[in-house]
């Protein structure tokens, strides 16, 4: 599996605290999987991997391009 990177250069693996700003607010959530293959993105019903997949705040299922993340949680 590649070595993906959020925005900051940090490695993202499951498990990690991320955010996404998105619209005036964020997704905030704990990386459940990472999907970097084709094969894994028709499992997971996901286009253009690869993908972070999570649950956030909201109990919303989101995915995110890996550059969009940032580690920790968002604030204001």
């Amino acid at each position: 599996m590649p070595d993906l990177k959020d925005k900051n250069g940090e490695p993202i693996k499951e498990g990690d605290q991320v955010f996404a700003r998105s619209r005036g607010g964020s997704h905030q959530g704990n990386v459940e999987k990472i999907v970097t293959t084709k094969e894994e993105a028709e499992e997971e019903g996901v286009k253009h991997p690869p993908k972070v997949l999570f649950t956030d705040q909201h109990g919303h299922h989101v995915q995110h391009n890996p550059g969009t993340l940032q580690h920790g949680e968002y604030k204001k």
